[in-house]
């Protein structure tokens, strides 16, 4: 059975985001002071301790979504040819993840925080994967490129018209018979987005619910 156990390290004294001076996670460069920091959790029996950082998405522990959506979602099995995508990788949990279960698969891990980028370059070697997983600025992503698998926990906070306007452009890289993986916190929406991507001509399917979270796996 796939467990996902975080280690939690609780954030600085009323802190409410994943920071709190200004920066955001998706700030593209971040100014927070950097204060690296290691995160520990555990995903189908294998450890990880990864280093994390300021200014960059849940940089305190496994954020909450990003452990349910791979307690719950498909993991590729180690026979998967990809390429993968990590959309919004922060520090880079799912990027480090993938790249273990799919040994043959190639991970872009995409993000538009500097700092994230370098973390998950640097974890993705402190897991023996560096060759595989490639950390790119969403628009340094070569154009016809196209995914087998997409995974997100996607950028909720940008906003309902930013986050509309992102998936529009990452899900049609899906393969014909791609599946992107997105978990979304259903007070934060995961319920209006699933309608809404049904909208948009997706399949949508609630694959499963867990602590608030909604798991959706999407397809053409």
């Amino acid at each position: 059975m796939l467990s996902v156990t975080p280690v939690d390290r609780p954030p600085s004294a009323g802190a409410t985001m994943p920071d709190v001076t200004g920066d955001h996670y998706f700030t593209a460069e971040p100014t927070t002071a950097a204060q690296p920091r290691e995160v520990e959790f555990s995903v189908a029996g294998r450890d990880f301790t990864l280093t994390s950082a300021g200014g960059v998405f849940s940089a305190d522990r496994l954020d909450p979504g990003t452990a349910v959506l791979l307690r719950k979602a498909e993991l590729p099995s180690p026979g998967t040819a990809g390429p993968l995508l990590d959309l919004g990788c922060g520090f880079g949990p799912i990027s480090c993840v993938l790249a273990t279960c799919a040994p043959d698969a190639t991970v872009w891990a995409v993000d538009v925080n500097e700092r994230a980028r370098a973390l998950t370059a640097a974890n993705a070697a402190r897991v023996g994967a560096a060759d595989r997983v490639r950390v790119a600025a969403p628009d340094d992503v070569p154009a016809d490129l196209t995914f087998a698998e997409l995974w997100s926990n996607p950028p909720i906070r940008i906003g309902k018209a930013e986050l509309h306007e992102l998936l529009r452009r990452w899900l049609p890289r899906l393969a014909p018979d791609g599946v992107a993986w997105l978990v979304v916190a259903r007070h934060l929406g995961g319920d209006s987005l699933h309608r809404w991507l049904v909208e948009q001509g997706w399949q949508v399917e609630r694959h499963a619910s867990q602590k608030g979270y909604r798991v959706l796996r999407v397809t053409r």
